[in-house]
């Protein structure tokens, strides 16, 4: 996947902006607002918006007030003034707005004592970077995460205390194939399991996501690919092309933000949800990642296990080792673990292999250039967080370097043939839930905090909210198929 969409003209400024040329973008392009946009600690993008008048030099040297106790996983009531400083080097005219918008990402800073806010998740990207930097193994790491997404025709769910339900539809859900409504049913509908590449008119998605794809380069965001995914009704994948942590991080907000309201646009409706539809393929978000140091890569030796470094096999050893409570991070809801689930498709197994997608990393064995080697950690879904995702597989993977873990042999044979064994005992396995997840994250977090990356109030924040806010809340609510299973006990 080589290519490289071009980035219109006086749309985006690129990673050098000045606040200066910032204003001096709006003004030429007669934008009439602002918006100032924030990513919270679960990973949702929030924002606020000004006239145009309002972007003055001051606010990108001062900042913007707003109330921190009002966001997920930010301050207490009672030290709740936060401010946020707009970076002028994410500029882009909002690619979904009817009134001209120009649109900025913003970092959270304390007013107090004029230092970034430790749990601000950009923050955290921001220290994982600058860490990479200091060890001296590398100065820049590229990522590149092919987040997978649904586009369904509805979606409705309620729970309260006496009843609970979904409902999703989608015109090209292969469930329609007997459906006698009020239009004409014309079939050609992607069977279960049997939606990956087909044309149209089975692939129903194609201008759409290309509409999605023009208004991704428009906001400065390069494509390589899109195309139909796996599982029926809808599912898709764009793929970005490759950039550096934090920059990345940025991409996959815009991405989903895009992708959703061009959906909504459309009487569509998005989600990134990692396991929405019951019998068939869920939503993941395989993150290729690499490590470069003065320009040269340092992932590639000719001699090495499907072309890779040694440095790159210890980096997969970290992965492996911390896997367990990586996926408290890179597959943080109740609901990633009905994906990954044992015995079916998913990447469940801790072993690394080139070409096998059973592997929870696969080495990709497209290009021989050694530029393109990288290795690809295929648990993480997209309801992740991203920057805090990728702050945490390049802290692990650096861990393995430093320690020089070794990752063991590669899984070159089926895992389900071998019913999990590579004959030297059982292969170990992923957290089959989100609370053994969070257990894992709690035994094992050292390999977070090297450099002030991450702190241990961000990551007990973390736990305390997905176990009070997630685990609990579902613990706590008989699920509807318990009616079909006990009813009659």
């Amino acid at each position: 996947m080589t290519l490289e969409a071009t980035k219109p003209a006086e749309t985006a400024l690129g990673k050098l902006a000045t606040a200066k040329e910032v204003i001096q973008l709006a003004r030429k392009q007669g934008l009439k607002i602002v918006d100032f946009k924030f990513v919270d600690l679960p990973g949702t993008w929030q924002h606020f918006s000004a006239t145009l008048d309002e972007l003055t030099d001051s606010v990108f040297a001062d900042g913007i007030g707003f109330d921190g106790s009002s966001i997920r996983g930010f301050q207490a009531i009672h030290e709740s003034d936060m401010l946020l400083i707009p970076d002028p080097t994410t500029a882009v005219v909002d690619p979904v707005c009817a009134v001209p918008t120009l649109s900025l990402v913003c970092n959270v800073v304390d007013p107090l004592t004029r230092e970034p806010y430790s749990r601000d998740p950009r923050h955290i990207a921001q220290k994982a970077e600058a860490h990479l930097k200091s060890t001296g193994i590398a100065d820049t790491s590229y990522w590149g995460p092919e987040a997978e997404f649904f586009i369904f025709d509805s979606v409705r769910f309620d729970q309260n205390q006496y009843s609970g339900f979904y409902a999703i539809d989608s015109d090209e859900g292969i469930w329609n194939s007997g459906a006698n409504g009020g239009r004409p049913n014309l079939g050609h509908r992607p069977r279960w399991k049997e939606g990956y590449f087909p044309v149209s008119p089975a692939d129903t998605l194609q201008d759409l996501r290309s509409e999605i794809v023009l208004k991704l380069v428009e906001a400065g965001i390069a494509v390589e690919v899109h195309h139909h995914e796996v599982a029926t009704a809808g599912q898709c994948e764009i793929d970005m092309r490759f950039d550096t942590l934090v920059s990345m991080a940025d991409h996959l907000m815009a991405y989903k933000y895009i992708i959703k309201n061009i959906a909504r646009a459309h009487g569509k409706t998005a989600t990134f949800m990692p396991k929405p539809i019951w019998g068939d393929n869920g939503s993941g978000m395989h993150v290729h990642q690499s490590l470069w140091k003065d320009g040269a890569t340092l992932m590639a030796d000719a001699k090495g296990y499907a072309g890779l470094s040694p440095l790159s096999k210890y980096y997969i050893g970290g992965l492996l080792k911390h896997a367990p409570a990586l996926l408290a991070l890179v597959a943080p809801t109740v609901n990633s673990y009905h994906r990954l689930v044992p015995g079916f498709e998913a990447p469940v197994n801790l072993v690394y292999s080139r070409r096998n997608r059973s592997a929870a990393v696969r080495i990709p064995m497209y290009s021989e250039n050694p530029k393109a080697k990288r290795i690809e950690f295929r648990c993480p879904d997209p309801s992740c967080n991203p920057y805090l995702a990728f702050a945490a597989m390049l802290m692990a993977g650096l861990d393995g370097i430093e320690k020089k873990i070794d990752p063991g042999e590669p899984a070159d044979y089926d895992l389900f043939e071998h019913h999990g064994s590579n004959g030297h005992g059982p292969v170990k396995q992923v957290p089959g839930s989100l609370p053994e997840a969070l257990a894992a994250l709690e035994a094992d977090h050292a390999f977070l905090l090297k450099g002030g990356v991450f702190t241990k109030d961000v990551l007990q924040t973390w736990i305390e909210m997905k176990r009070a806010k997630e685990i609990d809340p579902i613990r706590l609510r008989p699920h509807p198929y318990e009616f079909h299973l006990y009813y009659d006990c």
